[in-house]
């Protein structure tokens, strides 16, 4: 016999002796672009991917301080996955992997 999924409640006291119940929901993903702030390294990164030459790890890792798993982690979940951007990469001779940031 399936059960049913069951929404999750906390008991929440009020002022008399009766107790409520409240029903808790997850949080809706913002439909909303969002914005960063200037001066961060997010906002650093977001600058130097959207050049026209694009950057590479090492040039991003130079200019943030970071080290090169955190730069692919921050281009992968911040920048790709929660700002929705769409980052780009290609071989350049000489260069390496060059990473940009499509304009939108």
């Amino acid at each position: 016999m399936a059960q049913a999924k069951k929404s999750k409640t906390t008991t929440v006291k009020s002022k008399s002796t009766k107790t409520a119940r409240k029903t808790v929901k997850a949080a809706a993903p913002a439909a909303t672009v969002a914005q960063h702030r200037s001066g961060t390294k997010q906002a650093l990164l977001i600058e130097m991917l959207s050049r026209e030459t694009g950057a590479t790890i090492a040039d991003l890792v130079a200019a943030s301080g970071w080290l090169p798993h955190t730069i692919r982690g921050a281009m992968a979940g911040a920048l790709k996955k929660k700002l929705g951007l769409t980052i780009t990469s290609e071989k350049v001779d000489g260069r390496g992997r060059v990473y940009r940031v499509q304009p939108s």
